[in-house]
């Protein structure tokens, strides 16, 4: 019973570190390449190494962290090659999904996807105390406009590939918006969502790549960043 008690405590710690953890990252508390050393960590949560590492683990699973051979733990940087990987199977994949949605979707799908637009539109995407990237409401606003649309295509299989690649992108999207201000996201979307329920699926698709390309573009390093690095 007191083991069992014990291992119930420790899995309620870790989950409590790991959401602190992934809420400081999401936030911009931690540096793109900074160092998650487990001992600081434990004393500043005031929990054992194995609950930090168990937690730790568990960011690494999301792609929010990194382990690094002989280094521990770390943020993912800017330049992780991993970014560049989850654009191309983006591009690959849901331009496809894209132009079954719009050969397959329905009255509801439209209404579906319009709906998804306006919400996004409305919902602010920054707050002065949710940190310095844009907030969890529009976060998930921009993940729902951009699943509805795809939906369509009424093929779960593709839809759960969308998923996984959209959750293991979120830092990286977080980062691109704080690196480029100027962009036009919201005229993006508006083309988007615009293209596909004129099923125009050339059109769409053109600009559904157009947009995921921006989103890792501003992940590249500038010179003096690959200067810092080296």
């Amino acid at each position: 019973m007191t083991q069992t008690a014990g291992s119930s405590t420790k899995q309620m710690l870790s989950e409590c570190v790991h959401a602190r953890l992934r809420e400081g990252v999401m936030r911009g508390e931690y540096a793109p390449g900074e160092a998650l050393k487990p001992q600081q960590l434990a004393q500043r949560h005031q929990v054992s190494l194995a609950v930090v590492r168990e937690a730790l683990v568990r960011l690494v699973g999301e792609g929010i962290a990194v382990r690094l051979p002989n280094r521990g733990f770390a943020v993912p940087d800017f330049s992780d090659r991993r970014w560049q990987e989850i654009a191309e199977a983006r591009r690959t994949i849901e331009p496809v999904m894209l132009r079954l949605a719009i050969e397959r979707g329905d009255l509801d799908w439209e209404a579906r996807v319009r709906a998804a637009h306006h919400r996004l539109a409305r919902t602010p995407p920054y707050a002065p105390d949710e940190g310095e990237y844009y907030t969890d409401a529009w976060s998930k606003a921009h993940r729902v406009f951009h699943r509805t649309l795809l939906e369509g295509c009424g093929n779960p299989v593709l839809l759960d590939t969308f998923d996984r690649l959209w959750t293991a992108g979120e830092l990286a999207r977080r980062w691109s918006a704080r690196r480029t201000p100027d962009r036009d996201g919201a005229a993006e979307h508006r083309r988007l969502e615009e293209a596909a329920l004129a099923r125009d699926a050339d059109t769409a698709a053109e600009v559904l790549v157009q947009h995921l390309t921006l989103t890792v573009a501003a992940l590249t390093p500038a010179p003096d960043e690959v200067g810092r690095q080296s």
